[in-house]
């Protein structure tokens, strides 16, 4: 009977240091994924990280707050996610060969290569989803992400919106 004690005690510690090494892997893959594999990312794979990110954040504040609340909460979780994000880009308007600065801006830009546009409202219109995919013509952009943080469940507000993808 002292064996199988000891046995299953040696499981249990075993079991315990298969878990450290599982956790500084994980620190080591996040180290090695901000510097590798985000060079290489498309803008799908990038649109599945925000969307977590996003989903993290609502579950953190929930719905109800002004949009510029949860704006500086994902800007904040991008960033410390590993990847190049970018608040309040402004997007000029190109018309005849003149660069106008109308002043347009991207809520989050991210990777250079997607466009989160976000609400905090009743319900999206199709207004929003012009107006992202005009931000996304603007700037040559092939995916964007409409995210409504005003809804009880997160899914329900996010919105992809594609210009040439």
């Amino acid at each position: 009977m002292l064996k199988v004690f000891s046995q299953s005690k040696k499981r249990s510690c075993l079991t315990f240091g298969k878990t450290i090494n599982f956790v500084l892997n994980q620190q080591q893959s996040a180290e090695s994924f901000s510097q590798s594999k985000k060079e290489t990312m498309t803008e799908n794979e990038i649109s599945k990280i925000i969307i977590g990110l996003a989903i993290d954040v609502h579950r953190g504040l929930g719905p109800g707050l002004l949009e510029n609340a949860y704006k500086e909460c994902l800007f904040y979780k991008i960033n410390q996610y590993g990847l190049f994000v970018e608040k309040e880009k402004t997007l000029p308007l190109i018309f005849e060969d003149v660069k106008l600065d109308c002043g347009y801006r991207v809520d989050i830009l991210v990777e250079n290569k997607l466009i989160i546009e976000l609400k905090s409202v009743e319900s999206l219109c199709e207004i929003h989803l012009a107006q992202t995919l005009t931000y996304l013509k603007l700037g040559n952009y092939k995916l964007g992400l409409l995210i409504n943080f005003n809804e009880v469940l997160l899914k329900n507000g996010i919105r992809r919106v594609v210009n040439n993808l």
